[in-house]
């Protein structure tokens, strides 16, 4: 066992740049009183900080205002309507993020609050908006602290569980990692509570239907999410090329125990974040138009470079901003594929361009780059 001051050099948590941490309800909230646990969350916010001091970028996704705000609202105990959850959740969503927010700013660490709804994730415009505004939350060195929208979800368009958000946030900002912080230390072999000759799993390389088949579900009074959704979480995230782990979280400094080397599960992706995302564009998206560029923009994306609009002599097709468009050269061939930061229109008005000359030409001020780097797939 690693010593308390020395991480685990095999723990991916170590090796991260960007984390998502997954907080449950049931750590959150003690079961008897229905308060805050709020000794136990300072220390997951010294682990937070911690990890800030590493150089490491944090998202909190955070349930826990719908079993906040119940108290509040004298709501008894047990399954709750519709309606009543969606009041628990404006009454305890306040206090949540109030007790982050106080808690965080001792530390001189801003922290935002960002309510997402399934639509967020599922549709292209809102999904856009939603990841430039978390990369910009965590350029800037803020925390954003994220719930499931529970306040105007419908049961026809809510995730149902912040597992699966955790890793739809995962993929939106390329994280390396997600930690779920669980009531249970890990993926067994069948429900350890029922089955005492279950096994422990320490590392899923490949999540088989198999491996699906060892889901179970949640034991908490509070939480939605049992294994099941837990291993739905992990095939999101390891498909985004994001480490998974699920760990328990009820000791303090939970986070800090993985990174020396604590029981958990790891689930491994194939691929990195980065590597992720342009197979993703190489391969499942459909070109909606066509860019054609100039030698010396194809010799710029051929160093690694970003496509700008003073390089681009003419566009094809019809297309929106996150639409992938096909790259052409001179010679007519495509040498790339990316998405692409204006529609069509916009596109035609600032093609051939500087990028100062961009706000002039569109009455207001986006992005520098037709398509950034990180958006393109050279063919």
């Amino acid at each position: 066992m690693p010593s308390r001051t020395q991480a685990a050099p095999s723990s991916p948590l170590v090796r991260s740049r960007r984390i998502v941490v997954k907080v449950g309800s049931a750590l959150l909230v003690d079961g008897e009183s229905g308060r805050l646990n709020r000794a136990w969350l300072e220390t997951l916010i010294e682990d937070v900080v911690r990890l800030r001091r590493q150089g490491k970028e944090v998202v909190l996704v955070s349930s826990g205002a719908i079993a906040l705000g119940r108290r509040h609202l004298g709501l008894p105990r047990g399954s709750l309507r519709l309606e009543e959850s969606q009041a628990a959740a404006a009454v305890g969503q306040i206090r949540l993020a109030h007790a982050y927010k106080e808690l965080l700013e001792q530390w001189d660490i801003q922290v935002a609050q960002v309510l997402l709804t399934l639509e967020d994730s599922e549709q292209r415009v809102r999904y856009l908006n939603a990841r430039a505004t978390l990369n910009a939350l965590l350029e800037r060195g803020a925390v954003p602290v994220i719930n499931e929208n529970d306040t105007v979800a419908t049961a026809e368009i809510r995730y149902g569980d912040n597992d699966r958000l955790a890793a739809r946030v995962a993929q939106m900002v390329s994280a390396d990692c997600v930690v779920l912080l669980s009531d249970i230390d890990g993926l067994y072999t069948a429900d350890p509570n029922l089955d005492p000759k279950a096994k422990f799993v320490p590392l899923v390389r490949e999540i088989t239907p198999r491996i699906e088949s060892m889901g179970g579900e949640s034991a908490s009074e509070f939480g939605r999410g049992g294994m099941t959704t837990k291993i739905m979480a992990a095939k999101i995230a390891v498909e985004a090329g994001a480490h998974f782990c699920i760990a328990p979280g009820s000791p303090r400094h939970p986070v800090r125990r993985i990174e020396q080397g604590a029981r958990c599960t790891w689930f491994k992706p194939k691929s990195s974040p980065a590597a992720a995302r342009k197979q993703w564009i190489a391969g499942r998206l459909r070109p909606s138009g066509a860019l054609i560029i100039d030698a010396g923009a194809e010799r710029a994306l051929r160093a690694g470079k970003s496509l700008l609009p003073a390089g681009v002599t003419a566009l094809r097709g019809r297309f929106d901003r996150g639409d992938t468009v096909s790259v052409i050269g001179a010679d007519g061939r495509e040498i790339a594929r990316g998405i692409v930061a204006y529609s069509d229109e916009e596109t035609s008005r600032i093609v051939g361009h500087r990028t100062n000359e961009i706000a002039a030409l569109l009455g207001f001020s986006g992005r520098d780059e037709l398509i950034h780097r990180d958006d393109l797939v050279m063919r």
